[in-house]
């Protein structure tokens, strides 16, 4: 039996669910999601192993257009220099959807590796049409229209929370993957540590409770991380750029930051099969996004 191995890389703007594509891919969450640009900020490396495969799914951070702090030229290198060395891109979309991030993300692409335009959030475009037929029609002038921008070797409407969606493009992208053993265990699922991991959960719940009151410009440090038996003690500081951010992470009588807490406290048992004794400070520090310490700290560079 033949078996395939080779690397996929997921690029695109922001907000269009690389994230919830990879963990969909992958089949367990290695990777945070949320509404809010930026959400992930590092290289994200998933493994999916099949009988006949072993996908390696990178998931880029969002290609950023908006602001140009050390963090997101550090981030918008990671994304190019990610895209030269593998065997497939996929380009994610919105369905329905063509702006002029996805345009900057369009000139950037490699001409020389096969890119699949994957138009996702199937599901969010046909609840916006008044129906079927409306549907179809769109999808289709839709997809016409992005057959001329680029020379795409597969372009695929899908859902990332459809399973058959997920099962049938994996499908697509193994013929792209050369003939080779397999890289990884087959039981590897991601390249990060626990402690990436456990910051990335907590930075997750602060995005998500902060909701649209706190811009992107927050950050997790680990401060320690350690084995106590079969217990993770676990503390981190949640970094803000002013003390009125501070104040919304919080929230009244240290409410919001406890329900935070406990919500990453839970994903973390969660996903590392254990007791997790989780600790939090919050910390005004203006001015993180340009520290390369900071950045250091958290893997960007």
């Amino acid at each position: 039996m033949t078996f395939r191995c080779g690397t996929v890389a997921l690029v695109g703007r922001p907000n269009v669910g690389k994230s919830t594509l990879l963990n969909a891919l992958v089949g367990q969450k290695v990777s945070i999601t949320s509404r809010k640009a930026q959400t992930t900020r590092h290289r994200i490396l998933g493994v999916n192993t099949t009988e006949t495969a072993q996908f390696i799914l990178v998931d880029t951070p969002g290609f950023q257009t908006k602001y140009s702090n050390a963090m997101n030229k550090v981030m918008n290198r990671t994304v190019k220099s990610t895209m030269a060395d593998v065997d497939v891109i996929c380009f994610v979309v919105e369905s329905g959807y063509w702006s002029k991030a996805d345009e900057q993300v369009l000139e950037i692409l490699p001409k020389d590796i096969p890119v699949v335009l994957l138009a996702n959030k199937l599901d969010v475009f046909a609840q916006r049409a008044d129906a079927p037929e409306d549907r179809d029609q769109k999808l289709f002038t839709f997809m016409r229209e992005m057959s001329e921008k680029h020379d795409f070797s597969e372009i695929i409407p899908m859902t990332a929370k459809s399973a058959d969606d997920v099962k049938r493009l994996l499908s697509f992208l193994e013929p792209y993957l050369p003939e080779q053993e397999a890289i990884y265990d087959p039981d590897m699922l991601t390249d990060r540590s626990e402690k990436f991991l456990a910051a990335e959960i907590l930075r997750e719940k602060v995005f998500r409770h902060t909701g649209d009151e706190l811009p992107y410009s927050s950050a997790v440090i680990i401060d320690q991380f350690k084995m106590d038996g079969a217990l993770r003690r676990i503390a981190a500081t949640i970094l803000v750029d002013r003390e009125s951010h501070k104040a919304m992470v919080i929230g009244e009588k240290g409410a919001k930051l406890k329900r935070i807490s406990t919500e990453a406290r839970q994903d973390m048992e969660k996903l590392f099969d254990g007791k997790v004794f989780l600790e939090t400070w919050v910390k005004v520090k203006s001015g993180w996004a340009d520290d390369r310490v900071i950045l250091r700290e958290q893997g960007i560079e």
